[in-house]
């Protein structure tokens, strides 16, 4: 239940979800198909522009922390969405590959940046008993931003693609001053950490949080496909037009909104464990679905469940790491998950547009990505086996 106290915490957090994937990332999505159209870049070169952002992301989740230890956090989060709103204003003009490509970069380093520290600072910065919800609450942004690029973005490349970019820029900069109207009045004093939390950190189940780790990557590499590519595909490949793919990219926005709520009710009734292991396979079928049929309810269907498990994958490993290892050494093992998933995302994103380049159909990576996730679940599997091993049999401290 939230209180009032709650709502500093919950736009620090929510507005950083909401720029750092729900807009740098999602935004594109539905602006791929109106640059193939108008001109300004090929099927190849819209793809790898997308591809860009996952990069950029990469370089960003393996930075934001040690820059958040480094300079003062608000300085940190102000550059980061500042990044952000720059790289849309910077393309409101038609200009060359690389000077998209830069400005995509920038837009996946900042928003992972944001991603990294603006969650762990608000859930950190409020109560123990109610972080749940507000935890649940802050990646539903991820979903809002999914939204707003299906309802707003079609609208607004009507009006052309420079005032799309530039509306995109002044959101972001909006959002950017609500987040930090939030983490203003939060304090920002960093924990310390302790003999205990490292004695933690080195005596945990390995094997467990290795192959949770492991599985989280595939994750991130088997959801490019409906991230990246859905709207297009839908739009040309499938040959349902513009409003069609702009309507599912709507739908996949609800379920990212759902999702962490979701996400919760399966851990509190099923338990981490279970909760995750249930989430890829629902993940994996969903993913595959385009493949047996893009019929308004199948397609519809896919739209929703990836959209939901997106944010709801996330917040399932967050809470199985916690589980594994305790809240002292979970702050270390996200960041090395986020790392992770950047990684395994970048390198998806530019070999599946690679593929596409090669094949130029997006057809069998639907199928990449649902043996992808598949193998994330043959992972999530055994690591209780792990867990349980360990808590039988556990390592001796070292003195």
């Amino acid at each position: 239940m939230l209180v009032r106290q709650d709502i500093p915490a919950l736009f620090t957090g929510l507005m950083a979800t909401l720029v750092g994937i729900g807009v740098a990332r999602f935004a594109y999505t539905p602006l791929l198909p109106a640059l193939i159209d108008h001109g300004w870049f090929s099927a190849s070169q819209a793809a790898y522009l997308g591809a860009a952002n996952l990069l950029g992301y990469f370089i960003g989740a393996l930075s934001a922390h040690a820059l958040s230890e480094r300079f003062p956090i608000r300085g940190v989060m102000a550059c980061a969405y500042a990044g952000t709103a720059l790289s849309f204003l910077a393309c409101a003009g038609a200009g060359t590959f690389a000077w998209f490509f830069c400005w995509r970069l920038v837009s996946g380093i900042a928003g992972a940046i944001l991603m990294v520290v603006g969650p762990s600072l608000a859930v950190s910065s409020t109560p123990a008993r109610r972080r749940a919800s507000v935890g649940a609450l802050v990646f539903s942004g991820i979903g809002f931003g999914a939204l707003l690029s299906a309802t707003v973005v079609p609208s607004l490349v009507a009006l052309g693609l420079p005032v799309t970019w530039l509306a995109l820029g002044v959101l972001t900069a909006l959002a950017g001053l609500a987040g930090n109207w939030g983490l203003s009045r939060l304090s920002t004093a960093r924990p310390r950490s302790t003999a205990t939390d490292e004695s933690a950190h080195a005596t945990g189940p390995a094997i467990a949080v290795g192959l949770v780790i492991a599985a989280y990557a595939l994750d991130a590499a088997g959801f490019v496909p409906h991230t990246v590519f859905w709207v297009d595909y839908l739009a040309r490949e499938a040959g349902l037009g513009a409003d069609a793919a702009s309507l599912q990219w709507a739908i996949f926005g609800i379920g990212a909104v759902l999702g962490p709520l979701l996400a919760g009710m399966a851990a509190r009734r099923l338990g981490w464990h279970r909760g995750l292991a249930l989430a890829f396979l629902v993940k994996a079928l969903a993913v595959a679905l385009p493949l047996v049929s893009v019929a308004l309810l199948s397609r519809s269907l896919s739209s929703l469940i990836v959209g939901a498990m997106i944010p709801g994958i996330v917040a399932l490993t967050s809470g199985r790491l916690a589980e594994l290892v305790g809240p002292a050494a979970h702050k270390r093992l996200w960041g090395r998950a986020t790392a992770a998933f950047a990684a395994a995302q970048a390198l998806s994103g530019y070999g599946m547009s690679a593929l596409y380049d090669a094949w130029g159909t997006y057809s069998p990576l639907f199928a990449i990505a649902g043996a992808l996730l598949a193998g994330g679940l043959a992972l999530v599997l055994p690591s209780r086996a792990a867990e349980e091993r360990y808590r039988t049999f556990p390592r001796p401290r070292r003195h």
